[in-house]
């Protein structure tokens, strides 16, 4: 890229180099330019895959007209239904990491749209089951389903060491602390 080019691609922003933070790391690691260029192309893609994901996300989500949250219960009772396990409110709650009343709200949500059925539970009088309506587990099933194919045929054909270094990059990252910068600078 030369001076006058404009950083379309936001490389810039993840060259380490460029950082104040990063760029000591760089020297005391004693990386080739060669090798920083390949750590930001592995950056740039990973933005570009976050960008992509969630944009494959919201056209489901439009498309189906639910909000994240909906979708989220629909692929869950869909996923742990599909064994024949009974899906109760509180299971959804759990998943979602909502309080009571919240999923009382999306369910009844669901059930309006005619996303979702409740069904008396097998064996707890008390409870009810979650069911997903025929209707939308086709939908879904051709949407997001569909998507989540695509990507699969793409990981299987990464060779067995392929996915194994993609496992451990992407598993660092995920493990990696959220740090409270507030608490670091008061």
């Amino acid at each position: 890229m030369t001076g006058s080019d404009p950083d379309t691609d936001g490389r810039a922003m993840l060259d380490p180099r460029r950082l104040v933070a990063s760029a000591p790391l760089v020297e005391q690691q004693g990386m080739a330019d060669a090798e920083v260029e390949e750590i930001i192309d592995l950056f740039a893609a990973l933005r570009r895959w976050q960008r992509t994901s969630a944009a494959h996300s919201e056209a489901s989500r439009r498309f189906m007209r639910l909000g994240e949250n909906d979708m989220r219960a629909i692929r869950y009772v869909m996923a742990v239904g599909r064994d024949g396990a009974i899906v109760t409110s509180t299971m959804i709650a759990a998943h979602l990491g909502i309080s009571g009343p919240s999923v009382t709200k999306l369910l009844d949500r669901l059930e309006r749209g005619g996303h979702i059925r409740r069904e008396a539970h097998p064996t707890d009088r008390r409870a009810l089951s979650i069911v997903v309506t025929e209707s939308t587990r086709a939908t879904a099933s051709a949407t997001v389903g569909s998507d989540h194919a695509r990507r699969f045929t793409i990981a299987a054909s990464l060779s067995h060491e392929e996915r194994l270094a993609a496992t451990k990059f992407l598993s660092a990252l995920a493990d990696l602390p959220v740090l409270d910068h507030g608490a670091e600078h008061s």
